[in-house]
């Protein structure tokens, strides 16, 4: 088994859309919630989202490309294009004989609903209007693997490629696939995360009919919170193993240990605590670390009610009474639930923690809620030597992935 490290990230979020402005966001406690500006609002009765405000189609894509690509797949080249730059990785090369690298890579990315953007547009122009044609290329934007393809595409990715579609486990389900298939050795490189753009109005719309979107900010395991706050955005993670990294003196940001799954088998919606718990422990398991050796947690945190329960829930039931001692935030806090991207944005954000020695705070928050009993970081990051980290993702379905990181100290890392 290959050991796996972090060599490239790359961001596009309602907090910044270059890995350095998310960071700085993120651990100052920056809102990326807002007024939603990028559509009408007039029939929506929740009018607050967190948009990618400072992305910009035209200064990325020219107008050709753009009439093939959905914003998530906009978004997620993006991302790319920052992770794969900061890797510094050549695919053209021929290090093995084996053929240029390009050729063995995996592209591997979350996406939850795909291409929002094309089919709202779609179904408006198609049931709104009298007109009977729509984009010639509707199906290739709207549809699933797009993202993925499109990143194939932009880097000349040859190897094994498709999109994971678990709702908001997404991007994690992605990011541990890559991982699996890099430390059996089945691929030298895994390009992974998530993409996600739904900040239209029929998804909305969907979302309000559920009851369970906050009208203002996103307050999780605060006392008071009402819910879920809609994001949109995209993270890659360039995944190699670390004898292939330090062959060609690469910066390791992070090494990834370990990855759990599971399924509830209970409730279409309701998380269940026992489902949860059985990932937490899967990660862990898979990482070989002790409980002793977590600090922090980057948690599901949605700001509902029932999730934030099921989730405190479930942590006590892994770690008992060192629970209590860890470290645990909810990013979505500041760059919304951006559903099948969300794992994706997470593990860059868990990645950073590590790298930087800061826990990023959970904002928003008022009051301590009894049924929410850990240390949240409330409202202002902290500084800590921190060493491993999970990441938790708990999807619609029952369907719950977590992965396990560890800050990357050479040779100190493998004790």
């Amino acid at each position: 088994m290959n050991r796996v490290v972090v060599t490239g990230l790359g961001v596009v979020s309602a907090i910044g859309i270059s890995l350095s402005t998310f960071w700085e966001s993120l651990s100052e406690g920056r809102p990326g919630i807002g007024p939603i500006t990028g559509i009408p609002t007039e029939r929506l009765n929740v009018k607050v989202a967190a948009e990618a405000r400072d992305y910009n189609s035209v200064a990325h894509f020219d107008a050709k490309r753009l009439g093939l690509m959905d914003r998530v797949s906009q978004l997620a080249v993006v991302a790319s294009r920052q992770a794969i730059g900061q890797a510094g990785i050549d695919f053209t090369k021929d290090e093995d004989g084996l053929g240029p690298i390009a050729e063995r890579v995996a592209t591997i990315i979350g996406v939850g609903v795909g291409g929002m953007e094309t089919t709202d547009e779609s179904y408006k122009r198609l049931y709104g209007t009298p007109q009977q044609r729509i984009h010639p290329f509707t199906v290739p934007r709207l549809m699933l693997n797009a993202p993925a393809s499109h990143i194939t595409m932009e880097h000349g990715l040859m190897g094994p490629a498709f999109v994971i579609a678990s709702a908001c486990a997404s991007a994690t389900h992605a990011v541990g696939q890559a991982f699996h298939m890099v430390r059996s050795g089945a691929v030298p490189i895994a390009v992974t995360g998530g993409a996600e753009a739904c900040i239209h109005f029929g998804p909305i719309k969907s979302w309000e009919a559920m009851r369970v979107l906050a009208s203002d900010v996103c307050r999780p395991f605060s006392k008071g919170r009402s819910g879920l706050t809609l994001g949109e955005g995209a993270a890659v993670l360039v995944l190699e193993t670390l004898d292939g990294a330090r062959r060609r003196g690469a910066r390791i940001l992070a090494e990834i240990i370990g990855f759990g799954m599971s399924s509830d088998a209970r409730d279409i919606t309701a998380p269940d605590v026992g489902g949860a718990a059985r990932a937490i422990s899967g990660a862990v398991r898979d990482s070989g670390l002790s409980l002793d050796a977590f600090d922090y947690i980057n948690a599901h945190g949605t700001g509902t009610a029932v999730n934030d329960v099921t989730e405190t829930r479930a942590l006590r039931r892994v770690f008992g009474e060192r629970a209590g001692r860890l470290m645990v935030s909810s990013s979505k806090s500041m760059f919304g639930h951006c559903l099948g991207a969300a794992g994706a944005l997470e593990a860059v954000a868990t990645c950073l923690a590590l790298s930087e020695g800061v826990a990023p705070p959970t904002i928003n928050y008022l009051e301590r809620d009894p049924d929410c009993d850990l240390d949240y970081v409330p409202n202002v990051a902290r500084q800590a030597p921190l060493r491993a980290a999970l990441s938790n993702s708990f999807a619609f379905g029952g369907l719950n992935a977590v992965l396990a990181f560890r800050r990357f100290e050479g040779d100190l890392a493998a004790s």
